[in-house]
């Protein structure tokens, strides 16, 4: 589906927005098509949001890339991007539920940018190139199991890799709406409380960096989503640290992209 200028809901005519639906020009697609008011409108009544973008080929994270949050955790702020990797079928809608993993006792929450690739991108040489591969924006909630991620032992993947460990969405918002990716105000409340309050362009490796740097290391495909970093206000740094527990309720925005809505459960 798309949003109208009025606000309506359009069935897009395609079967899916994947990797497929980017790098063959999808986007352009869709967008005459509703300029040309090809588009059927859609009642949204009754209707489960799904994340907006199906099967990413991978999701590739950005740790420690706001100052406050390298702080709160413990950690130097870090001289080049820190990347792990996240499950891909973590992916879930931005209104689903997210579960606490079985023997677990420090679930907690990150609101996130997140990048979307749209056109295959290998060894970049330049934050041009870098912009220039980027196909849209949307809301991840990077959810952490603190304990599996960090006194487990090997790398974080597994701390960040549970079932429903990224809702996203609930907009994929193409690049051309999004003036600067490095001036969004970002917040996320737990229980009705406000826990994160930032902005991207406190982040320390920007949007156009992140995507060069990583196309040194890797190949980035149409459909790859990268979550770029989380301010402060995590469980993991605050007083008491308050993690998740079934029957909280997390609630995520982004200025221009959305908001999201979970309630966490017991898996």
């Amino acid at each position: 589906m798309v949003m109208d200028s009025a606000g309506n809901l359009r069935d897009i005519g395609e079967p899916e927005i994947d990797g497929a639906f980017l790098a063959s020009g999808g986007v352009a697609r869709v967008r005459q098509a509703l300029e040309r008011d090809e588009l059927p409108v859609v009642d949204p009544e009754g209707l489960r949001i799904g994340a907006p973008l199906a099967r990413p080929g991978k999701i590739v994270c950005i740790g420690l890339n706001f100052s406050d949050h390298a702080a709160e955790s413990g950690a130097e702020v870090p001289a080049e991007p820190v990347v792990f990797m996240k499950a891909a079928d973590t992916m879930v809608g931005p209104y689903d539920e997210v579960l606490v993993p079985r023997g677990s006792v420090k679930t907690d929450w990150e609101v996130e940018l997140a990048v979307v690739i749209g056109k295959r991108a290998r060894y970049l040489g330049s934050r041009e190139e870098a912009l220039d591969a980027v196909a849209g924006y949307a809301i991840s909630n990077d959810v952490s199991e603190r304990e599996f991620q960090l006194e487990r032992g090997g790398q974080w993947d597994k701390g960040k890799s549970c079932e429903t460990f990224n809702p996203f969405g609930p907009w994929l918002v193409t690049a051309d709406e999004i003036a600067d990716p490095q001036r969004l105000p970002m917040r996320l409340w737990v229980n009705g409380e406000l826990r994160q309050n930032g902005d991207s362009k406190n982040m320390i490796f920007d949007v156009a960096e992140i995507v060069r740097y990583l196309s040194q290391f890797m190949v980035l495909e149409p459909g790859d989503v990268i979550n770029t970093g989380t301010p402060a206000g995590v469980a993991l740094g605050l007083p008491g640290r308050p993690y998740l527990r079934a029957g909280d309720v997390m609630e995520l925005e982004i200025e221009g992209l959305g908001r999201q809505r979970q309630t966490v459960g017991q898996a």
